[in-house]
C-alpha cells in the first residue's frame, strides 16, 4: 500500500474529503499520469493557487521539465516546459529552505523564469526517493498574493511522499519484470552458444506439433550429431572444442530461416525444426538434410588453428498430424541420426 510507513499523525489531521480524493487518486492505476493529474486537481483545491504542476529534474543535464500541469486562471505553466535547473524557483526553494512565499519578486527576483511567467505566490515540495535522490517537485503558483495556511502547506509534503512511494513501487515493478525476463531468457538459453537449450526445444517442439495437428502441415526435425567432436577436444583442447560448438551454432543461425527453431540438445548435439510447406515432404526433408550436412562440414579457424572438419551425422524425420508426441519425435530423429552415422563407418 502506498501510504504504508507514512506518519499517522500527518494523515489523521487531513479532512476526510481530502483523504477520500487521495485514495481515489491512488487506486486502480498503473500510470504515473493517472496519479499525478488528480493530485494536481486536489492541490489546486486545497491551496487556492491557480496553477499546479509536477516536474522532473535531471541534475546531470541541469534541466527541469514540467511533466503535468493544471492551469485554472491567468497564470499558464505549460506542460513540456524545459528550463535551466539553476534558474528555477524549485532550486532556490531547496537551496534556501523556503518552500513558500507570497512575494517571489522580492525573495527570488533574480529568477528569469519567474519573471517571464509573472509568478507572485509560490509553493513547492521536493519529491525524493528512498535513497534521497531528487526526482522532481510538486508545485503550486499564482500571479497574485494568496495566503496558504501552514497546515495546507503540510498537505503538499504528504502528497510528495505519496507520489515518491508510487514512483518507487513502479520502479521496483519494472526491475522485477526485467529480472523475470532475464531469468526466463537464461532458463531457455544455452549459455555457451546463445541458442535455445533442451528445455526450450521441448517447449517449441510441443508447440509445433500442436500446429501440425491444427494445420495439417508436417514438421521437419533434424537431429545433428557432430562426428569426431571428441577428437577435436583431445587434440586442440576443451576451449577449442567450445569455440567449435559456437561456430557450428553460428552457422546454423545464419543459414536457417527466421521461423526455424535451432537448439543445442546437449554436448555435441543440435536439433533444428522447420515447418514443411509443400506436399513433397520426403524430397524436401532429404534436401534439408543435405544442406545441413554441407553447411557443417568444411574448414574452421579455431584458436589459431585450421580444422578441416569432415562433417556431422544428421538424422531427419517429418512428422504428420496426430502421429507423434515430443519424446517419440526426438527418439525417431535420434535413431535416424545413428543410421546415418553407421553408414559412414
Amino acid at each position: 500500500m502506498i501510504t504504508e510507513g507514512l506518519n499517522i499523525t500527518r494523515i489523521s489531521n487531513i479532512p476526510a474529503s481530502v483523504l477520500a480524493k487521495l485514495s481515489e487518486a491512488f487506486s486502480d492505476t498503473n500510470r504515473l499520469e493517472e496519479v499525478a493529474r488528480p493530485l494536481l486537481d486536489l492541490m489546486e483545491e486545497v491551496t487556492g493557487l491557480e496553477s499546479t504542476y509536477f516536474t522532473v529534474i535531471d541534475e546531470v543535464k541541469g534541466v527541469q521539465t514540467v511533466l503535468y500541469a493544471k492551469n485554472t486562471r491567468e497564470l499558464d505553466i505549460p506542460e513540456g516546459l524545459v528550463v535551466p535547473w539553476g534558474d528555477t524557483l524549485c532550486q532556490r526553494a531547496l537551496r534556501d529552505g523556503c518552500n513558500y512565499t507570497q512575494n517571489v519578486s522580492e525573495v527570488w527576483g533574480d529568477s528569469l523564469a519567474a519573471q517571464e511567467l509573472g509568478i507572485c505566490t509560490y509553493l513547492s515540495e521536493p519529491i525524493r526517493l528512498v535513497n534521497n535522490t531528487l526526482y522532481g517537485t510538486l508545485c503550486a503558483a499564482s500571479n497574485s498574493k494568496i495566503e496558504v495556511p501552514p497546515h495546507v502547506q503540510r498537505y503538499l509534503s504528504l502528497f510528495s511522499s505519496l507520489i515518491a512511494r508510487y514512483i518507487e513501487s513502479e520502479m521496483l515493478l519494472d526491475i522485477l519484470v526485467n529480472e523475470n525476463k532475464l531469468l526466463k531468457q537464461h532458463a531457455y538459453t544455452d549459455p555457451l552458444t546463445g541458442i535455445l537449450n533442451r528445455r526450450a526445444l521441448i517447449k517449441a517442439l510441443d508447440e509445433n506439433l500442436y500446429r501440425v495437428n491444427a494445420t495439417g502441415l508436417g514438421l521437419h526435425v533434424a537431429f545433428i550429431d557432430l562426428d569426431g567432436f571428441k577428437e577435436i577436444n583431445d587434440k586442440y583442447g576443451h576451449d577449442a572444442g567450445d569455440r567449435f560448438l559456437i561456430h557450428v551454432a553460428s552457422k546454423l543461425v545464419n543459414f536457417c530461416l527466421p521461423t526455424d527453431v535451432i537448439a543445442r540438445y546437449g554436448g555435441d548435439e543440435f536439433v533444428v525444426l522447420r515447418a514443411a510447406s509443400n506436399s513433397s515432404l520426403s524430397i524436401s526433408a532429404e534436401a534439408f538434410r543435405r544442406e545441413l550436412e554441407n553447411l557443417i562440414s568444411g574448414k574452421y579457424e579455431i584458436c589459431g588453428c585450421f580444422i578441416e572438419y569432415a562433417g556431422a551425422s544428421v538424422g531427419m524425420i517429418t512428422t504428420e498430424p496426430g502421429q507423434l508426441n515430443v519424446d517419440e519425435v526426438l527418439h525417431l530423429a535420434d535413431a535416424d541420426m545413428y543410421v546415418r552415422k553407421k553408414q559412414k563407418i
